[in-house]
């Protein structure tokens, strides 16, 4: 069985062709910043970014394509369960009109419908987006009536490395009891039970800044900022989503510069780099406490694992909690394919 996996970002549309679980075909699109910047919303870039894909799909030599299923990134959608949703009209709905929120990730799920469309109407689906909620109850109080903990991380790269070390453990995925970390451009911590997420470092705001997050920040500061610079709601979200974290203290989010700096004793790098690392640790200890201390493994996925010097120092402080379990880089290609393949086999799928 073959699956065309379609993953867009930012600046980039990254293809997979599957067979069974041999990734068989690998193709980056890449997407001008000044053309992009032509459309006023992102679902805008939908029939160019279905142009550049079949130019694309026809110079690999594999078009019309021959797959038996199709499968997108899913984007800001509302909360969900973890598991593989067939895309229908609610949710085509909901994604156009960005009900949840703006991102590149929204057009894995219109590109993936229209590529079923042409291919003869072939199954189609989005996995794991960020919004999967399986949080407790208790875990979703803030601090002030009326706000409450929501549940977004990088569910689609969890769920893989954590059924990964899973395996590695010799034991179901449904039947550990684990900490997850995922260390990319942005961070996200968090506690995995018996085959759920039950708590949430969320990514946007939560928990310790990545490289170009701030992570928790404290309130009345953040107050203070927003009055005396009167910034508009938008140039908030951009600063400290964008250009927040590591990259507000160094001007730099290549961890490889990074690690430089430092053995050039750069002693601000060196402070950054390891207050990462503490403030990564203590978000461990806090998951292990929602765990009752019986942690069984900390994972370490994400770009950001690949950094033997930050491993190690995340270790030095949270060494005592369980195993580590390093497992770097990003396995949400596969994941998709692997998901959507089930999903057409078995006609098992959730519905929107």
């Amino acid at each position: 069985m073959k699956v065309l996996v379609i993953n867009p970002g930012a600046t980039s549309t990254k293809l997979s062709l599957f067979e069974e679980d041999k990734d068989i075909l690998n193709i980056k699109i890449p997407h001008n910043i000044e053309e992009l910047s032509g459309f006023d919303r992102i679902v805008d870039q939908l029939p160019y970014r279905m142009v550049k894909m079949q130019m694309a799909l026809e110079d690999a030599g594999v078009w019309p394509l021959d797959v038996d299923c199709v499968i997108g990134r899913g984007g800001l959608v509302r909360a969900v369960p973890s598991g593989t949703f067939a895309i229908n009209d609610k949710v085509l709905e909901e994604i156009t009109a960005a009900k949840y929120g703006e991102h590149a990730s929204n057009l894995g799920i219109p590109m993936a419908k229209q590529l079923s469309e042409m291919c003869g109407g072939i199954p189609c689906y989005f996995t794991n987006p960020v919004s999967v909620d399986e949080m407790e109850e208790v875990a979703r109080v803030s601090g002030y009536k009326g706000m409450y903990r929501k549940s977004l991380f990088h569910a689609l790269n969890h769920k893989a490395a954590a059924e990964k070390a899973a395996e590695k453990m010799g034991k179901p995925y449904e039947e550990t009891k684990m900490i997850v970390a995922h260390l990319g451009g942005g961070v996200s911590v968090c506690a995995h039970k018996d085959g759920k997420v039950v708590d949430v470092f969320n990514v946007k705001d939560e928990g310790a800044f990545a490289l170009d997050r701030c992570g928790s920040l404290p309130v009345n500061d953040v107050i203070k900022f927003c009055y005396e610079n009167r910034h508009e709601s938008h140039k908030v979200k951009f600063l400290l989503g964008q250009r927040g974290g590591v990259y507000s203290y160094l001007g730099t989010t290549d961890l490889i510069e990074i690690e430089k700096m430092i053995d050039d004793g750069n002693e601000e790098a060196a402070l950054i780099f390891e207050a990462l690392a503490y403030q990564l640790a203590k978000d461990m200890g806090a998951m292990h406490c929602v765990l009752l201390g019986q942690t069984e493994a900390v994972v370490l996925t994400g770009g950001m694992a690949n950094s033997k010097k930050l491993v190690e120092r995340i270790q030095h402080y949270a060494g005592h909690l369980a195993q580590f379990i390093v497992l770097p880089g990003e396995f949400e290609m596969e994941a998709m394919a692997k998901n959507a393949i089930k999903a057409t086999k078995t006609g098992v799928h959730l519905e929107y």
